[in-house]
């Protein structure tokens, strides 16, 4: 646990991540399982783009529990809700996922950061590819295989309703999580600041949250890594 962190914290960030992934859970059950395809297509889309963004802060609740700033108090507590999100995420590995993003900052834009790709920057799509390979292995497609059968065949949910609701989502979600808090934040377009080789996207408070949960003020991230998601953007207006 970084010496930095400020405990007085860490009840609003249990409070925030409590509605993140109660949220989560709700708009998931009620899509998944509730929801016809059948109603207006605005419906689906809706929920579809809500799952994505609830997905999305989910992640960036394990993220904060990657620097131990969710459970500052209690690691073990910390560890155990990190790792129960990247598993329902995508049958992630707690101690690989953490293990990975520390090597990020420590390599931050270089030949040993996992999840830079120093072949092209400016390639989205090589770049996303590389990245999803780094981390989506055949243990977890086995694992999303066996979670979709849970879904359809004893929890008795719609074949397409898993695929639209669930499946979509997850995927969007992680466009989202690597276009505006990885892409957008590392690609060597321009020079950077410092050594953290990482930048700021200058988007407002609202837009800010809404693609990323101010993951996308980055270059704030690298420099205060102690820091919960939620206390970002008063560091962007110190900066």
């Amino acid at each position: 646990m970084n010496k930095e962190i400020d405990t007085t914290y860490y009840k609003k960030s249990i409070i925030y991540a409590l509605i993140i992934i109660v949220a989560w859970f709700i708009v998931h059950v009620f899509s998944v399982f509730i929801h016809s395809l059948s109603n207006p297509l605005w419906q689906t889309v809706l929920l579809i783009l809500l799952q994505s963004w609830l997905y999305a802060g989910m992640f960036i609740v394990a993220h904060d529990a990657m620097h131990g700033t969710l459970c500052p108090k209690n690691i073990k507590l910390n560890d155990a809700i990190g790792g129960f999100i990247v598993f329902i995420y995508a049958g992630f590995k707690w101690e690989k996922m953490r293990s990975s993003h520390h090597e990020h900052h420590t390599h931050s834009g270089t030949n040993k950061d996992p999840d830079y790709y120093s072949k092209n920057s400016q390639n989205f799509l090589s770049w996303y590819m590389n990245f999803f390979s780094n981390y989506f292995k055949l243990k977890q497609f086995f694992l999303m295989v066996v979670f979709t059968l849970v879904y359809i065949l004893i929890l008795g949910a719609e074949y397409k309703n898993t695929i639209v609701m669930w499946a979509i989502p997850a995927i969007l979600s992680s466009f989202q999580l690597f276009y505006f808090g990885t892409y957008l934040t590392h690609r060597n377009s321009r020079p950077f600041k410092d050594k953290h080789n990482a930048r700021t996207n200058e988007f407002p408070f609202w837009l800010s949250l809404v693609t990323c949960f101010h993951f996308g003020y980055h270059h704030e991230h690298h420099l205060y890594p102690y820091e919960p998601w939620w206390r970002l953007p008063a560091r962007k207006l110190n900066q």
